[in-house]
């Protein structure tokens, strides 16, 4: 079964001239052909761009502050300011892919322990973890400090500011 061929130009009756005029309701096959490979290309374009979005993951920071600063740079390209902005975007966009990136299997077990540490919600609870950490070395606990810090900060922030910080 085939699709019928689409009217270029349809003739209406204009009542109010009493004459016959060819109305511009549907597009030439041309142009939607054209906006369906655009589409096509562009949807093809973001999937080539997502492995390179994980490779970026870890080091998106200092690629923003880069792209940003460059960027700056050269639209100030004339006055010093621009130039004394421009070096320290370069330095960060070329050094962004020497820091070393953190696999999955580390983001997986940083977010299993985030869960686990969740548990601990009163200051009680709190201060009982933070001492018993308080007697092992803070190279071997940096994580969990850091883990338990990030949580306490984001209590802070969700109680209601009239109350008071404690």
């Amino acid at each position: 079964m085939r699709l019928r061929a689409q009217r270029r130009n349809l003739v209406v009756w204009s009542q109010s001239r009493g004459t016959y005029r060819a109305s511009r309701v549907t597009r030439p096959a041309r142009a939607r052909r054209i906006r369906r490979w655009i589409r096509i290309g562009m949807l093809l374009t973001v999937l080539r761009l997502l492995p390179l979005a994980r490779a970026v993951r870890g080091r998106w920071r200092p690629l923003l502050a880069g792209t940003v600063l460059t960027a700056a740079g050269v639209m100030l390209r004339g006055s010093t300011v621009g130039s004394v902005v421009l070096l320290p975007g370069l330095l960060l966009l070329l050094s962004a892919p020497l820091i070393p990136g953190t696999p999955e299997t580390d983001r997986m077990q940083r977010s299993e322990l985030e869960r686990e540490l969740a548990v601990y919600t009163t200051s009680a609870q709190r201060f009982d973890l933070e001492a018993t950490l308080d007697q092992y070395p803070d190279d071997v606990t940096h994580e969990l400090r850091d883990i338990l810090a990030g949580q306490a900060t984001g209590q802070r922030e969700k109680r209601f500011p009239a109350i008071g910080r404690f």
